[in-house]
């Protein structure tokens, strides 16, 4: 992750580069900067922002939501993943941490309200 002096995500040109080729081709109006575009994708999605939360770096939240969205549908984002999981030159195996993740703010009161069942719930069930 390339981070200037600022406070604000960028991906690095190496890391733009690696990742170009996965990118559909431009037909008819010329999209917005990719870099600056996917960096703020990265950011809303890394801090668990709503798009329109977005900072305004990354340009209007609805051109990342729409690129989130249309190149989600197309799978673009599944072969970029797929490619920076795949083993380095030197045989380097990338590893992918889960265990921090954000949960929305109501989805603890799920439970209390009936939507999602407990553990518990599934077991009286059985």
């Amino acid at each position: 992750m390339n981070q200037s002096n600022t406070r604000y995500f960028r991906l690095s040109a190496e890391q733009m580069r690696r990742i170009q080729p996965f990118f559909p081709k431009v037909r008819g109006r010329a999209r917005s900067d990719d870099c600056k575009v996917l960096s703020g994708i990265i950011y809303v999605k890394r801090y668990g922002l709503w798009w329109r939360n977005a900072p305004a770096v990354y340009g209007p939240y609805k051109t990342l939501y729409n690129r989130f969205a249309r190149w989600s549908r197309m799978g673009i984002f599944a072969k970029i993943f797929q490619e920076l999981a795949r083993p380095g030159v030197q045989g380097d195996t990338l590893m992918m941490d889960s265990t921090f993740l954000k949960a929305h703010r109501t989805a603890a009161s799920l439970r209390k309200k009936g939507i999602v069942r407990g553990r518990s719930d599934a077991r009286k069930a059985a």
